[in-house]
């Protein structure tokens, strides 16, 4: 499989090229060249097949033969360790939840696959390589756990000061070893639009290898299509239709879902469910699109204004705004309506939500209203983080009935650990050039 850059076509790279990469040098994201379909005696046949399996089908027509069966099957069973339960709430709806990883986070899936298949890549190469990432919250987290002691790789992490969870920030900056984390004054998309800068920057370039770990890179937006086809997997016998409501921020999660329905995987529809940072839902409302500055709000890993992976949407979609009002519904909440529902589900269901799992869930129900949806329909939103990551944000009512996991309970008696920098580019670059 081949990658194309969305800013210039015919800039076209080998899959190796695209993961160390991480942006082209035109600042285009990478997309393949085709997208591979599903056999349908795969699909009609899912509930009979192993995970490991699922996951090997649904990527290997991306890797290629670029890395060989057998270590892209251990690559697969390293990040493939842990559950991906759909939980019943309530009638028809469903939870898909995503955080029983190591961090407790969807993103877990993403960093540990493309940490293995970076390693592959960098086996027999000297020169170190710098992983340079923004995040908002859960992709720091995710990113440090996944890349700690790879050798011949360091791990420097932005995140905006004062805008992520107590947890969120303990998991990004207490491993030490290999890892650093950089405490931005400024929001995520500052952190977002330093990292791509710094993509650009020859002279930096030539100074230090970079790559990045967003949602931006292949290798992390890709093996997002796992949990969609095991969530169907447990699903399918029972429903027919099935519609999936992904909290989306920077809009790599749901992007990968849209990728695996576009291979085949029978999705009867799509809700991109957003916090007050809505550049999506105006654009599929006007056909413009006009990113603002970030807003702070409770689910904090979605206050993104300029989602970078909603091109790759438009992408499969051929850049038709109707053909994708087909598949897709976004819908933006507020945090009064999120508290409200955080409480609401605990009380009626006794359900946690977290943040975002809440958004999930109002654009899911939302959605369903307003289609009128039957009983051969079942809901999933997507619950992409452990409810204790944001535990001293949530509701009142709610935080001493959150139950705090044992594996990271430690973690808040760590000692944090960063680097402040100002939001400028500069300060970054001198940074990573002294360092």
């Amino acid at each position: 499989m081949k990658y194309f850059s969305l800013q210039n076509k015919q800039h076209i790279v080998s899959f190796e090229d695209a993961v160390v990469q991480g942006l082209a040098p035109d600042k285009g994201l990478y997309f393949p060249e085709r997208i591979p379909a599903f056999e349908k005696d795969f699909l009609d046949n899912i509930e009979k097949h192993n995970d490991l399996d699922i996951a090997y089908t649904a990527i290997r027509s991306f890797v290629g033969d670029e890395i060989p069966e057998a270590t892209l099957r251990q690559i697969i069973a390293d990040t493939l360790s842990f559950p991906f339960p759909v939980q019943k709430v309530a009638g028809d709806i469903y939870a898909l939840e995503l955080f029983h990883g190591p961090t407790l986070a969807f993103k877990d899936v993403g960093a540990r696959f493309m940490a293995g298949c970076l390693g592959y890549f960098r086996r027999n190469d000297t020169r170190p390589v710098t992983v340079l990432v923004a995040t908002s919250g859960d992709t720091g987290g995710a990113v440090a756990h996944g890349f700690y002691n790879v050798p011949g790789v360091r791990v420097v992490i932005l995140y905006p000061s004062g805008k992520v969870s107590t947890l969120q920030e303990k998991q990004l900056t207490t491993l030490n070893g290999n890892i650093t984390a950089l405490e931005i004054a400024g929001t995520f998309d500052d952190c977002q639009r330093m990292v791509k800068t710094a993509f650009l920057d020859a002279e930096l370039q030539a100074h230090c290898l970079l790559t990045s770990a967003n949602s931006i890179n292949v290798a992390r937006w890709l093996p997002q299509m796992f949990y969609y086809l095991l969530a169907w997997k447990q699903l399918k016998t029972s429903y027919p239709n099935v519609v999936f409501s992904v909290p989306s921020g920077n809009f790599g999660n749901i992007c990968a879902g849209m990728m695996a329905a576009a291979m085949g995987l029978p999705v009867t529809h799509f809700v991109a469910s957003t916090n007050v940072n809505d550049t999506v839902p105006r654009f599929m409302q006007t056909g413009q699109y006009t990113p603002g500055q970030a807003t702070p709000t409770l689910s904090n890993a979605m206050d993104v204004a300029d989602p970078s992976n909603f091109v790759r949407i438009l992408e499969l979609f051929s850049n038709s705004l109707p053909a994708l009002k087909e598949k897709l519904t976004s819908i933006s909440f507020d945090d009064k309506a999120t508290a409200a529902t955080m409480e609401q589900v605990w009380k009626e269901h006794q359900y946690m939500l977290d943040p975002h799992g809440a958004v999930g869930y109002l654009g899911l129900q939302q959605y369903l209203q307003q289609t009128g949806a039957g009983n051969d329909t079942a809901g999933v939103f997507l619950e992409t983080a452990h409810p204790v990551k944001f535990a001293d944000t949530a509701p009142a009512s709610l935080q001493d009935k959150i139950v705090t996991p044992e594996r990271v309970q430690s973690l808040y008696a760590l000692e944090k650990k960063a680097v402040q920098l100002p939001n400028d580019y500069k300060a970054l670059k001198d940074w990573l050039t002294a360092n």
